[in-house]
Order: C-alpha cells, then structure tokens, then sequence
C-alpha cells in the first residue's frame, strides 16, 4: 500500500466513523465532534510546530487557548459604559503606570553600572511603583465590579465584529508567548515545561480572579455569533419552507444548517494554516527549524542564531493555539474560565500530535479529528459495552453496579491505551515524519 492511499485511508476512516456517529446516534452530535476536532486539528497544528519543528516542549497550551477564548469577549462583547464611567479611566490609568514602572526599571537597569545603588534604585522604582499602581487599581476594580455585578460587572468590549477576535486570539497568544520566550527559551527543555505550565496557571488565575475583565467565574455569556441563532432561523418563513422542502422539522434544520456552517469557517482557517504550515515546512526557513532540532551544537556552529529561531516558532505555534481557543468560545458562545482544564488543553493535544505523527501537520491534524472522536464516543461506547457484559446479572448486583459505573472512567484508559499502542506499533506516529 502506498503512503499516500494509506493516509488517505486514515482521514477516511475518521470521515465515516463521524457518520456511524450520524446515523447511530444524531446528525447533531457527528457535527458537534466534526466541530470540535477541526478546531483541536488546529491546536494540534499549533503544538506541532513547536516540538515537530523545533523540539520544544510547551505544556503552557491552556494559556494560550484560554487568551483566544478572552479575545473573543473582549472584541465582540459590547462595552458596559455604567462599568468604564465608574473605573474605566482608573484601570487605563494604572495600566500606564505598571508600564512606566517596569520602563523605569529596564531603564534603570541598562543606565546604572552594576552595584549597591543599581540595586537600591532598583527597589525603590519597583516597590513604589507596584504600590501607586494598587492605590490606583484597587478603586477601580471595586467600582467597575459593583455595577450590576449579577449582570455584567465588567468593562465588556468593544462591540466588533465576532470574526475579528480569531486573529486578535492569535496576536494576543502571540504576545504572550513573545514575552515567556525571552525569559524562558534560553532553559533546558524540562525547565523550560515547567515555566510554561507555570506561567499557563497564571493567566487562568487572572481570568478566574479579575472580575472587571472577564468576570471570573461568573462567566461571560451571549457571546455574539457569526452565524443566525436557531431561534431566528425557526421563524423564518423562507427557511421553514426549504426545510420542509427537504423534509425536515425546522428545528432539527436549524441546529444542523448553524452547526454546518461552523464546521465551514472552521475548515477554512484549518486549511489556511495547513496549507502556511506546509509552506514553511518546505521552506529554507523549515529545514533550518528541523536542523536545529536535531542538532542544535551543530546548527550553532554554522552560525545559525538557535534562539532567535525557538522564539519565532514558539510565538507562532502559541499564535495558532490562540486563534483556536478564539473559535473554540465562538462555538460555545460563552467564556467559562473554570473549564480550562490541563488535561484537556493540554495532555490531550500532546496525545493528539503524539498519535498523530510529530514533524508531520497531516499528521497532526488526523490525530486532533481522531482523539478527540474517541474522547467524546469512548464514555457512551463504553457504557454500552459494560451493559452488554452484565446483562446476565441481577439488576441488584454488586459488580454489575461497578463495572457500568467504571464506564465514566473509560476516557482516561483508552487514550493512556491508544497511546501506547501507538508507541509500540508506530514510535512515529500514524503518519510519520518523512
């Protein structure tokens, strides 16, 4: 079998196991999953540039998927002016302060030769300014999040468009990452995911904590869509007419036609970045990338700038990461903090690459749409088959109790089995690295 039928047969295989999920269960759950995978193709796309490219281990993927996910309120919310009349000139204010601060401090430190006084000016310029920067943001917050606090209780956006936070998602990542990448690139890999898992908690627990931006655990929802709502759809007469023409309710062909067109902008981005991903890959620029990967003492050598080079691929791997936790709060329509959880943004994705094939973007991709089909359908599959191993018990037995209980369980086994199914029988992954 040649590679290409063989990988062909392998995008094919998602592809009809996302119609069994049509026919057997609902059109509305295939289209959900073909949703979500598109969109986890992408974070998958994202990380592989990373550690398929360059090598480098980022287990701070929540961060920037979380970043996405503010983007989209914080472009397409519209504004509570109760909340900026109240502090907004306050937050501005002391926001212009924490940059001074810091100005002063780099400042300080490329001005004053090295020394007792550097260290004191040092202190001075940062302790002083970190205490006029809370004198100054404290009121703020306290104002802005007493302002119908049930409600709002938060500055909001600015009321654009949904479709312009995806790339906003991205910058956004890109600039955090940006910011890790000159403090943390320079570490040994171990080190380097410890920092990056670090610095991922922190911006949860500013989004968890910061009511005034994105009102914490209180969530943000009614996010604006670029698609109709079901609602409007339904009371359409020229809708209802081309659903009745294909004889569906108009309910069920509402939910489909949104849903379809989801997974149409979720395509277009997905090929769009495969197709830059591929480009670069092929590029001078990506076998340079893979030649510092596999020997960075030798690249050195022949004066390749190995640094440089991580930080551009680490802030574009994080920029991809964060368009997708863009779309991902455009599909849910609602920030929910508390739900960025490591072990969905983060372990599973590296499962998906993993599984998919490091160094490969195809690769990458079929592991994101093939994962994250078996993290939704193992639990009810799984239920399924425990019912069917204890239907010869008494409905009052013990073990039969057990065993359809440990089926909420059966994610965790079947992706740490998948995963060493993978490393045993294909080391590289279902479709390697060429």
């Amino acid at each position: 079998m040649s590679e290409t039928v063989r990988n062909t047969g392998l995008f094919a295989l998602v592809g009809v196991l996302i119609l069994i999920t049509g026919v057997m269960q609902s059109w509305n759950s295939a289209l959900l999953i073909l949703n979500m995978g598109l969109i986890s193709a992408i974070m998958a796309l994202g990380v592989n540039l990373q550690w398929g490219f360059a090598g480098l281990f980022n287990i701070g993927i929540m961060g920037f998927v979380a970043l996405g996910g503010l983007a989209a309120v914080l472009v397409s919310m519209p504004p509570v002016p109760e909340a900026w009349t109240a502090g907004g000139t306050g937050i501005l204010l002391a926001l212009l302060l924490g940059i001074v601060t810091i100005w002063g401090a780099m400042l300080a430190m490329a001005k004053l030769p090295k020394g007792r006084t550097r260290v004191l000016v040092l202190l001075a310029i940062l302790v002083g300014g970190f205490f006029v920067f809370r004198a100054v943001f404290d009121p703020a917050v306290v104002q802005i999040e007493a302002v119908s606090p049930a409600a709002t209780g938060y500055l909001g956006g600015l009321g654009l468009p949904i479709l312009l936070a995806w790339p906003v998602g991205g910058l956004m990542a890109a600039g955090a990452a940006w910011l890790i990448g000159k403090t943390a690139l320079g570490l040994r890999s171990d080190y380097l995911a410890i920092a990056t898992l670090g610095i991922a908690e922190i911006i949860i627990a500013v989004l968890k904590n910061e009511d005034w931006l994105s009102r914490g655990v209180k969530n943000v929802i009614g996010i604006p869509r670029p698609l109709p709502y079901e609602i409007d759809l339904q009371s359409d007469p020229a809708f209802i007419e081309r659903a009745a023409g294909l004889g569906l309710d108009p309910v069920m062909a509402s939910t489909l036609y949104v849903k379809i067109g989801y997974a149409v902008l979720f395509l277009i981005v997905l090929l769009a970045l495969l197709w830059m991903a591929q480009m670069a890959l092929k590029s001078p620029w990506g076998r340079m990338m893979r030649a510092i990967r596999d020997n960075e003492t030798a690249a050195e050598a022949m004066g390749k700038d190995v640094t440089r080079r991580h930080l551009q691929i680490f802030v574009l791997g994080s920029a991809i990461c964060g368009i997708a936790g863009a779309m991902m709060t455009t599909l849910d329509g609602q920030l929910t903090p508390g739900t960025y959880q490591p072990l969905r943004f983060t372990f599973l994705i590296w499962v998906m690459v993993i599984v998919g094939g490091s160094g490969n973007n195809f690769g990458a991709v079929l592991g994101g749409m093939l994962i994250w089909f078996f993290w939704v359908q193992v639990e009810p599959i799984g239920l399924f088959v425990m019912e069917l191993i204890t239907s010869g018990l008494p409905e009052d037995s013990g073990l039969r109790a057990h065993l359809v209980e440990s089926a909420a369980h059966m994610r965790l086994l079947t992706m740490g089995v998948i995963l060493l199914l993978v490393l045993r029988f294909s080391p590289q992954g279902l479709i390697p690295e060429k």
